[in-house]
């Protein structure tokens, strides 16, 4: 009975009709329609309005107020080293001896020639004291005496140079004693006891050398732009001028992430340097811990604006598109707006929004990465103000 079932032609197709009865029956039964994604949520805050001021930054290096190379004056043997390599000097310190013997004799022979050079002109006074009373009475003739004045001027004249010669050798027994012409840290000694020195005749030697230390200058470089700038600013008077006003400056030294020294301007250059095109300027710094040496380097920060209101947000607020800076805006229908701006500079680590930006406007400050552009977000508010210090 089934070998007949299945040699009948309809019974071929029931199972292929079974088949289709199951599929129509499933495609009868409808999903559960899926709930909406939740609006992601982000942090917004707005932005921080206050007076800044914008400051130019550039890089320079330390140089000694004073700076002196200490060169033996006179001829002759190191007797002794009167000071420690590295050591801070004040000025007329003793540094160096150098044999004064041969200098002392030589001021007692010049002692000596002086006073001859008295006692003759001494002589040469009396007789002519003697030929102006003797000249009343004829008893010597007007060339006699004529002669005896010419001798008292002579004499007068070689005192005079035997005055000069003892001066001098008192002044190499002077130099004999090498003295600090400056307050400051001394380097190391270059000479030692026992060598020979030359004086300043022939080649002076260089003995050490001094530099001062508080305060100290840091030399920078100014761009032409920045120059015409602050230029224009002192014509509307916005700013003063560095070179009639010691502009404040700040200081930040390698490996600092803030100023930790206040100065101010000194000096500006009389003309821009034709192969960079920068103005040299200097500007002084307080160093009374002696902590900052002449050859360092440091970030110069100079006032570069008069004080103005700006609004400012963190820099993990602002984005990059291409070749514009973007901050993402909450309307208020909850979306996302990206809105470009302009940027300034930092201020107490916020960073100045100079365009693209109001007060009142909601910034996402956290979560940048789940905001899109057009779609619906959930604003929570900073726990704090957008850039409030710890």
């Amino acid at each position: 009975m089934a070998k007949g079932l299945n040699s009948h032609p309809l019974g071929r197709l029931w199972p292929l009709g079974i088949l289709i009865a199951v599929v129509l029956s499933g495609c009868g039964d409808k999903p559960p329609p899926q709930a909406a994604a939740p609006a992601p949520p982000v942090t917004v805050a707005q932005p921080v309005k206050r007076t800044v001021t914008d400051w130019d930054e550039f890089t320079g290096r330390f140089e000694a107020v004073e700076e002196v190379q200490v060169r033996a004056r006179v001829g002759g043997f190191v007797t002794n080293v009167e000071f420690k390599d590295g050591d801070m000097v004040h000025t007329g310190d003793l540094l160096y001896l150098i044999d004064s013997r041969p200098f002392e004799a030589v001021a007692k022979q010049a002692d000596g020639q002086l006073a001859d050079a008295r006692a003759k002109a001494e002589l040469a006074k009396r007789d002519l004291e003697r030929g102006l009373n003797l000249v009343q009475t004829s008893a010597v003739s007007e060339q006699v005496v004529d002669q005896r004045r010419q001798a008292l001027q002579a004499a007068h004249a070689a005192e005079t140079v035997a005055e000069g010669a003892l001066k001098a050798a008192q002044l190499n027994i002077e130099f004999t004693h090498v003295l600090a012409p400056i307050a400051g840290r001394v380097s190391r000694h270059l000479i030692s006891v026992g060598n020979l020195v030359q004086g300043s005749e022939g080649g002076a030697t260089l003995l050490t050398s001094i530099v001062s230390l508080d305060p100290i200058y840091i030399y920078f470089d100014v761009d032409e732009a920045t120059y015409l700038k602050n230029n224009r600013l002192w014509f509307e008077g916005k700013r003063p001028s560095s070179r009639d006003t010691p502009n404040p400056v700040q200081v930040k030294l390698t490996g600092e992430t803030k100023p930790s020294h206040d100065g101010k301007m000194d000096f500006l250059d009389n003309r821009l340097d034709v192969s960079t095109g920068t103005l040299r300027s200097r500007a002084v710094i307080p160093n009374k811990d002696f902590s900052i040496l002449p050859g360092q380097f440091g970030r110069v920060r100079l006032i570069g604006s008069a004080p103005y209101e700006a609004l400012l947000l963190p820099d993990t607020a602002i984005a990059t598109d291409q070749s514009r800076k973007i901050v993402f805006v909450v309307k208020d229908d909850n979306t996302v707006e990206a809105r470009p701006v302009v940027l300034g500079p930092l201020d107490e680590g916020l960073r100045v929004i100079r365009d693209g930006l109001k007060a009142d406007d909601k910034v996402i400050v956290d979560g940048l990465q789940r905001a899109r552009v057009g779609a619906k977000v959930s604003p929570h508010p900073a726990s704090a103000p957008a850039g409030a210090k710890p």
